[in-house]
């Protein structure tokens, strides 16, 4: 996969969002319900200054925006998350990581996504799923379209 020119504004929109620009999180492949996020490791990233892993909200963060712009791909903006879960299965220690998201159903109103996270070794180091409002209500959802 790689960038598409009609999908450069993926990453347009991520850097809008304040907590993945503060992290610099850039989408380096996009394709038709596909993304892969890049995260570049950075100190503060850091749970346990002892043990050096990657805090485990770091790890829910990727999985839900490489879901969501999964998502995006299809819908043309990012949609709201609804619920989402996120199994830990490795320790991430210092380095980059690459998270890639994948739509599993899109419906009328509700999407569901999953992600992935890999290590700079290809190590599996956290999975997740999520479900995502993506329903165009403006009248009961003041944020439906927000870019």
């Amino acid at each position: 996969m790689s960038l598409p020119e009609d999908l450069l504004w993926l990453n347009v929109r991520l850097k809008r969002n304040h907590f993945c620009n503060w992290m610099n999180l850039d989408i380096i492949s996009a394709g038709d319900g596909e993304v892969e996020v890049y995260a570049p490791w950075r100190e503060e990233l850091i749970s346990n200054p002892d043990a050096r892993f990657t805090h485990g909200g770091i790890l829910a963060t990727l999985v839900d925006t490489a879901a969501s712009f999964a998502i995006a791909t299809r819908l043309g903006r990012p949609p709201q998350t609804v619920d989402m879960r996120v199994d830990y299965h490795s320790v991430a220690k210092p380095g980059d990581l690459i998270a890639r998201g994948k739509i599993i159903r899109l419906g009328r109103t509700i999407a569901t996504a999953e992600a992935v996270i890999y290590d700079g070794g290809n190590k599996l180091i956290a999975s997740g799923r999520a479900t995502f409002l993506v329903a165009e209500d403006r009248a009961s959802n003041p944020l439906a379209g927000a870019i």
